[in-house]
């Protein structure tokens, strides 16, 4: 799978395919397994993988079989697919592959439209009640973007991926809102000027309700899930079970699934403490929005040296994020091992105009090491810059 077929998170741009022509193919020889369960869809920038567990977890207290598609995965291509928690079976993924090898290959299928089939196919066969999909890139022309869900959910509109989906919030806008389906409701978990118009004109031309989270009052609901910023996030997923017509969700299964997200989904890197002493968070945000939210949580913590293990891709904007990053930490820099992984001598290197200084390392693991050695039981370690900076450590 990995060797043969083009992976986004692994290659970029080029591994993308802005088109729905392989995905409804692949359907089609699959007998159109995306219609036999029932779905939400969950796009955005920032939070929707928070968002989709939330509902995910949310709905297994409910008492309900929970199909649940996410990616990239951090450790294991299972994670991406999973039923109430527990990861696709070994012998399913080899199955699928195997039985679908010729039309994979005759294809040229690519990775992520792969997998969509596998977990449609999967959620099918095992019928599960409802199935939560993330998308992986956009919407519009996501591979995911075939479903017909109960209800759409898109959280925060960031600037990312602008090579692929558009230089402006509206633009990107326009792509996330390519989910919004006819008479189909859709939430939007944090209202922003830039994006407002847009989503009210594709909600209107699709006779679609719009309702937007961050304007209704309600409950202060505890999170399993560390970091303030899963505030908005909360918002949004409680706002779109209101919007469930077919699903008995009581306020007791909305407190326990967002008190035990992690259990019952098996969520990682998102502000997850590795150790206490020191303490050691890692956090999976690598664009500005999500950076800028993660900055703001390591301000609020108490320290007294900050040391931080730094990585990131090759088409990340360094102009953009690195100021958010503090100046009075120690840092360690070094690059994901991946074709994308931007070197750790250039980003030292450009580190530096933002008065952010620090040391190269050859890998995640030994800046992490060199991080833990210099720091006292009172200091704070965080790790992160991206996905694949967490995956090598978590």
């Amino acid at each position: 799978m990995f060797a043969k077929l083009p992976m986004y998170q692994q290659k970029g741009k080029s591994a993308f395919n802005a088109k729905l022509d392989n995905i409804n193919n692949l359907a089609h020889h699959l007998d159109y397994p995306q219609n036999k369960f029932k779905s939400i869809h969950v796009a955005g920038t920032n939070g929707k993988g928070s968002s989709s567990h939330m509902l995910a977890s949310i709905l297994q207290e409910a008492k309900y079989k929970v199909g649940l598609y996410t990616s990239p995965h951090l450790k294991d291509f299972r994670e991406r697919i999973r039923i109430n928690g527990n990861p696709i079976s070994e012998n399913f993924v080899i199955d699928f592959v195997d039985t679908n090898k010729c039309f994979l290959e005759e294809n040229k299928l690519s990775f992520f439209e792969m997998t969509v089939g596998m977990a449609f196919t999967y959620f099918a066969e095992e019928n599960v009640d409802i199935a939560i999909i993330e998308v992986g890139l956009g919407g519009r022309l996501d591979s995911t973007n075939i479903i017909m869900p109960e209800a759409s959910l898109i959280t925060n509109i960031g600037l990312d991926h602008t090579d692929i989906l558009g230089d402006t919030l509206s633009k990107i806008a326009f792509e996330k809102g390519g989910i919004i389906k006819k008479n189909t409701p859709v939430v939007i978990s944090e209202y922003q000027e830039e994006t407002k118009d847009v989503f009210n004109t594709l909600a209107k031309d699709k006779n679609a309700k719009i309702v937007y989270a961050s304007n209704l009052k309600s409950k202060n609901y505890a999170t399993d899930l560390l970091g303030e910023y899963q505030e908005k996030n909360i918002k949004g997923v409680v706002a779109l079970i209101s919007e469930l017509n077919y699903f008995k969700v009581s306020e007791e299964n909305i407190k326990k699934g967002l008190k035990n997200v992690i259990n019952n989904t098996g969520l990682l890197g998102r502000w997850q403490v590795l150790e206490k002493k020191p303490l050691i968070i890692c956090d999976t945000a690598h664009n500005q929005e999500g950076l800028k939210l993660v900055v703001d949580q390591i301000k609020k913590q108490q320290y007294k040296s900050l040391h931080i293990v730094l990585g990131v891709v090759k088409d990340k904007n360094l102009e953009v994020i690195l100021p958010l990053f503090p100046k009075t930490a120690k840092y360690y820099f070094c690059s994901p091992n991946i074709f994308r992984g931007l070197e750790s001598e250039k980003l030292q290197s450009v580190a530096k105009d933002f008065d952010l200084v620090g040391d190269v390392f050859s890998s995640v693991s030994e800046a992490l090491i060199a991080a833990k050695k210099n720091a006292k039981d009172s200091d704070f370690i965080f790790v992160g810059g991206s996905n694949f900076v967490v995956a090598e450590i978590v």
